[in-house]
């Protein structure tokens, strides 16, 4: 089977081409009993992502996403495969080694914020450095960098309750982001806001992943969104397939 990493049309131009791939997606197979059938979900899924890179994954509602980003993200093991982060098959890691992996390098970003309602912004995104070891003075000065970026500085001791749906999701970016993860794996992340706010927390994070360099899949049912981004992969009969989008192509 040929890797992901060496598939041409998966290579971005403006990476050099020793360059390896920040996730490497290959050969995934998962399948669930229901009942006294076996539902295949993905049947062989390879892809692979580099840094600087927005890639949006999109599919219809049941086709796979959702559990591709499980496993990415080492919350599932898939059946058969390989998950490879910044180099490491990740595939056999035990749960420490795997939880490790997920609170260095890789950040997540889901639909409905899941910020911790009793702590501040600023707080929400020092937590999860503070739990890597960083210092509270490096944590705070991070989180306020991060949070000054998509424009929540004047925001900075607010608790989740007293933020708008657009900031509790570009605080729940920062925090993604906090940890300086190479990989973002994100579900739906502006599914849950009204357009307006929705084009505006897209446009920041898609800044946000140019400019801090980090490689990061987003799921999406946005399909004017996911035209947008460095890439398209659509999930096809388990699947990743690497597709073209053009603006306008949810109203067709």
């Amino acid at each position: 089977m040929q890797s992901p990493a060496a598939h041409p049309m998966n290579h971005p131009a403006h990476v050099p081409a020793a360059a390896p791939p920040v996730l490497a997606l290959e050969g995934l197979r998962r399948s669930f009993r229901q009942g006294e059938r076996t539902l295949h979900v993905l049947n062989g899924a390879s892809a692979a992502l580099w840094r600087g890179q927005a890639v949006a994954l999109v599919g219809p509602s049941g086709s796979g996403k959702s559990t591709l980003l499980h496993i990415a993200g080492l919350l599932e093991t898939p059946d058969a495969g390989r998950v490879v982060v910044d180099g490491r098959d990740c595939t056999g890691f035990g749960d420490n080694e795997r939880t490790r992996v997920r609170r260095r390098d890789i950040g997540f970003v889901y639909q409905f914020h899941q910020l911790l309602p009793e702590f501040t912004a600023l707080e929400n995104v020092v937590i999860p450095q503070l739990i890597l070891g960083r210092s509270r003075r490096a944590a705070e000065a991070r989180a306020k960098e991060l949070l000054g970026a998509v424009g929540l500085g004047g925001r900075l001791d607010h608790r989740p309750a007293e933020l708008s749906g657009g900031e509790q999701q570009r605080t729940a970016i920062c925090r993604a982001l906090a940890n300086n993860p190479s990989l973002i794996l994100a579900d739906e992340p502006t599914g849950n806001l009204d357009p307006d706010t929705s084009e505006l927390v897209f446009q920041e994070l898609l800044a946000l992943i140019h400019d801090t360099g980090v490689a990061a899949l987003i799921a999406t049912h946005n399909l004017d969104l996911a035209a947008r981004m460095d890439r398209v992969l659509r999930m096809e009969n388990g699947l990743l397939v690497e597709t073209a989008l053009t603006r306008g192509a949810a109203a067709r």
